[in-house]
């Protein structure tokens, strides 16, 4: 499965956020701290408010701030949130096409190959969300030194 950028540009910015205090923070600045196209990180954390990960203040000190503390947030709801929650895996039933379809006789139970691809993806889909980005921001072991970088480069 391949998904797009948007996904890491969004766990990146919420595990900025949090490391910053949760905001607000303007989203050209968060865009500018790492070199990301401004439009394309505000239509990801506009998807990321809609999921309600992120909240929008309004006015001069306004930005996006964390709606939620990131041991409230699982990867699964950031990639839901960006990519939604459709399912990888589409099966249309083509051991009843063409001519082993016509000379099989028609199928009684679910395609072994479906049942197969969604055990797998939903297996994939709680081990994301096992993993809350609480964990992930302590695997970064942010030290005191690296949140002042952090806030410098979104100064």
């Amino acid at each position: 499965m391949r998904m797009s950028k948007g996904v890491e540009w969004a766990l990146h910015t919420l595990i900025n956020l949090d490391v910053i205090g949760g905001g607000p923070m303007h989203s050209g600045r968060l865009a500018e701290a790492h070199g990301l196209s401004p439009s394309y990180l505000t239509k990801q954390l506009q998807q990321l408010a809609q999921a309600g990960l992120v909240s929008s203040v309004s006015g001069p000190h306004g930005g996006f701030r964390l709606a939620r503390a990131l041991e409230d947030i699982t990867l699964l709801d950031v990639v839901e949130a960006i990519e939604g929650d459709v399912k990888a895996f589409h099966c249309t039933e083509i051991r009843c096409e063409g001519k082993i379809g016509a000379l099989s006789p028609p199928p009684t139970r679910t395609c072994a190959v479906h049942a197969a691809m969604r055990r797998a993806e939903d297996a994939w889909r709680q081990a994301l969300a096992a993993q809350t980005l609480a964990g992930i921001r302590a695997d970064l072991n942010v030290t005191p030194a690296a949140a002042r970088l952090v806030r410098k480069a979104l100064d």
